[in-house]
């Protein structure tokens, strides 16, 4: 069998946790702060894990990590 490729995109934007959780920065807070309440970008702080269905998706993405 070859080698499989990992999507460049997703080596970028997601890192699996020793758990095998995936790892994934907060949602929301590329622009618009204004609008947004000081709670949500307190809470949107650092990084988050994906939910179980999203992590399934972007497993198959990072076949070596």
């Amino acid at each position: 069998m070859p080698k499989l490729k990992t999507k460049s995109g997703a080596k970028k934007r997601f890192k699996l946790t020793a758990s095998g959780k995936v790892k994934t920065g907060q949602a929301g807070k590329r622009h618009g702060m204004i609008k947004r309440t000081t709670k949500f970008i307190r809470s949107a702080r650092g990084t988050t894990t994906l939910a179980p269905q999203d992590a399934k998706i972007v497993k198959q993405f990072l076949p070596y990590a």
